[in-house]
C-alpha cells in the first residue's frame, strides 16, 4: 500500500523557541495535514514565523516556508493552542468535507463480529447502529440534514463525527475512523 502523504497542512501551534525543555532550541511548527488529517512537526526555514491557522505546502516539490517535517506530532506534545485550534479546525473540516462525513455512514462496516464502526462514534451503541444500517437501507444518506430528518433518536451526527475527530487526534485511540 502507497504510504498517503500530505501535500498542504494548517498551522496549530508556532513554538519559535522549540520545546521548553528540549535542550536543541529549534523552532518546531505543530500542524495538521489537510489531506489525511495527520498530526506533524514542522521545522520553518530560518527567519520564518508561522501564524495560526496558516496554511503551508509540505509536499515533496519546493516549500517556501517549511524547511523539513520533522515526523508525526505525538498526541503527549499537544500543546494547549494546539488543542484549542484542533477544535476549530475540526468544524471548518467537517462543514468543508460534509459528503465525505456523510458517506461513512453510508459505507461504515463490522469490524469484527461483535463491533461495528458506528458504535465507535461517541454516545452511539448497537440501538443506534441498528437504526442507521436499516435506514441506509431504504437509501443513502446525501446529508447530515437529510440524516437529522429520517434519524430522529439519534444525537446531531456532525457534532458526533465531530467529537469522535477531536478524540482520534488528541487521544490514543485503538480504532481510527478518521484521521491517519
Amino acid at each position: 500500500m502507497r504510504e498517503m502523504k500530505e501535500e498542504k497542512a494548517i498551522i496549530i501551534d508556532f513554538l519559535p523557541n522549540g520545546y521548553p525543555l528540549e535542550m536543541k532550541r529549534i523552532p518546531i511548527a505543530q500542524a495538521i495535514g489537510i489531506s489525511y488529517l495527520t498530526l506533524l512537526e514542522l521545522v520553518p526555514r530560518k527567519g520564518i514565523k508561522l501564524n495560526l491557522k496558516e496554511e503551508v505546502y509540505i509536499g515533496s516539490l519546493k516549500r517556501d516556508k517549511i524547511y523539513f517535517i520533522r515526523g508525526r506530532l505525538v498526541k503527549a506534545k499537544l500543546t494547549e493552542t494546539a488543542k484549542l485550534q484542533i477544535q476549530d479546525f475540526v468544524e471548518r473540516i467537517v462543514k468543508e468535507k460534509e459528503k465525505k462525513f456523510v458517506d461513512f455512514f453510508n459505507i461504515a462496516q463490522a469490524v469484527n463480529t461483535r463491533l461495528h464502526q458506528l458504535e465507535l462514534l461517541p454516545g452511539f451503541g448497537k440501538k443506534y447502529t441498528r437504526v442507521i444500517l436499516e435506514e441506509r437501507e431504504k437509501k443513502l444518506f446525501i446529508s447530515f440534514d437529510d440524516m437529522k430528518k429520517r434519524l430522529k433518536s439519534i444525537p446531531d451526527p456532525k457534532k458526533v463525527v465531530e467529537k469522535r475527530l477531536i478524540e482520534e487526534l488528541t487521544h490514543e485511540v485503538r480504532y481510527k475512523l478518521f484521521a491517519s
